[in-house]
């Protein structure tokens, strides 16, 4: 497996992998609203044999401090519990912390993102229309610049239904 940036010739296999992620349509289309406002600051797919099996898509959030949004993560049913969605996200990191990002939030489960450094109780005081015990943040730093404040994902969330 190799996990690279994505590229313009990989939107029909990212499209079809976060498709069937997802058992729907609106993850992928939300991908594709994201790509279209320019709001992609990270986008890598996951390659197995050449072929794209996973994806994840980092885009920048309104809040007190330069913060991006973790959403969505796919890897396609075949290939999951193989690692491929922990490279992704550990690939995505990385790549946040090096351009100098000051955190990273998640809406996710607290068990699989807890393990990369995700917390809830850090999220607690920020206000944002996903705020629940789901909704978690990563601090790219010793400590964040603000403990709360209003944060939201890239306009292209609000599409969502």
């Amino acid at each position: 497996m190799i996990v690279r940036e994505e590229n313009e010739n990989d939107a029909a296999a990212v499209c079809s992998v976060v498709e069937e992620a997802f058992a729907q349509r609106d993850e992928a289309l939300l991908v594709d609203r994201i790509r279209q406002d320019g709001d992609a600051v990270i986008s890598l797919v996951a390659e197995v044999d050449n072929a794209v099996v996973g994806h994840v898509m980092l885009s920048p959030m309104s809040a007190p401090f330069r913060a991006l949004g973790l959403a969505p993560l796919s890897v396609l049913p075949g290939h999951q519990n193989q690692g491929i969605g922990a490279a992704l996200t550990t690939a995505a990191i990385a790549r946040a912390m090096a351009d100098g990002w000051t955190a990273i939030f998640v809406l996710g489960d607290a068990a699989y993102y807890g393990r990369f450094g995700f917390r809830a109780d850090l999220a607690a005081g920020f206000s944002s229309p996903y705020a629940g015990p789901h909704f978690m943040v990563l601090p790219l730093g010793d400590t964040l610049d603000a403990m709360s404040g209003k944060v939201d994902y890239a306009p292209a969330f609000g599409t969502l239904a």
